[in-house]
C-alpha cells in the first residue's frame, strides 16, 4: 500500500513538472545532442506575454513560440529583464536566423526570412553550442498547432 501511495505521489510530481514556471506546458526539443526544455507559447496571449518579467531561465531552458502560419514574426524585449538569444525556425525546425536581444530593449528582431517558430534561450546559448542558420532543432513536429 505504501509503495502505491509513493508511486502516485511521484507520478503526480512528474506530471506537475511538465508545466513550466509561467503555467505553460513544456516540450522537449533537441539541437544535436543538446536537450532543450522549452515552455510552449502557442496562443496569441501566451506569445504576447512571452518571457516578460521573468527573472531567470535554467541552463537549457527556453520558450518556443508556435505561430499558426509561416510569416515574418518580430520580437522585442520590453519588460523582459533577461538578455536572450532568439532563433527563428522554419516548418522543419531549421534555423533561418539567430539574434541577440538586450534586456528591456524596444528594438525589433525579425527573422531573415519567414519563420513558423521562434526559440528563445539565455543570451549566447546558440553561439556557445555552435548553432547557426541551417542547423535543425528537433521536436518541432510534436508541438501543438499555433492558434
Amino acid at each position: 500500500m505504501l509503495r502505491k501511495i509513493l508511486f502516485l505521489i511521484s507520478a503526480g510530481l512528474f506530471a506537475t513538472a511538465a508545466v513550466a514556471q509561467g503555467g505553460l506546458p513544456r516540450a522537449e526539443l533537441a539541437a544535436g545532442f543538446h536537450r532543450i526544455v522549452a515552455e510552449v507559447a502557442a496562443t496569441q496571449a501566451e506569445r504576447s506575454q512571452g518571457l516578460m518579467h521573468r527573472q531567470r531561465l535554467g541552463a537549457n531552458e527556453g520558450m518556443v513560440f508556435v505561430f499558426p502560419a509561416t510569416a515574418t514574426h518580430c520580437f522585442w524585449m520590453k519588460n523582459t529583464p533577461l538578455p536572450l538569444s532568439i532563433a527563428f525556425l522554419d516548418e522543419q525546425g531549421r534555423i533561418v536566423s539567430v539574434a541577440e536581444m538586450a534586456p528591456h530593449s524596444e528594438e525589433s528582431h525579425c527573422p531573415a526570412q519567414p519563420a513558423r517558430f521562434a526559440l528563445e534561450m539565455n543570451a549566447g546559448w546558440f553561439a556557445a553550442k555552435g548553432l547557426k542558420p541551417g542547423a535543425v532543432i528537433g521536436g518541432v513536429d510534436r508541438l501543438p498547432p499555433g492558434r
